[in-house]
């Protein structure tokens, strides 16, 4: 899963094979693992363990 960027304690990758599912992006932190579509705008696809506040955080990151 390559990185596309460290931004703090984000990390912010892809997998290179999830077959056909449109454009996101995967962001990890020690707290859990969360995922954003990328069109037609930025929005939270799933989340798992990562607090209300972070993802917040991590939403104006990926802006």
């Amino acid at each position: 899963m390559p990185t596309v960027i460290r931004i703090g304690k984000f990390r912010f990758h892809f997998y290179s094979d999830e077959g056909l599912e449109p454009a996101h992006i995967h962001v990890r932190s020690p707290d859990g693992e969360c995922k954003f579509w990328l069109e037609p705008a930025i929005l939270l696809s799933s989340n798992h363990d990562i607090p209300v506040r972070e993802l917040r955080k991590v939403e104006k990151l990926s802006l």
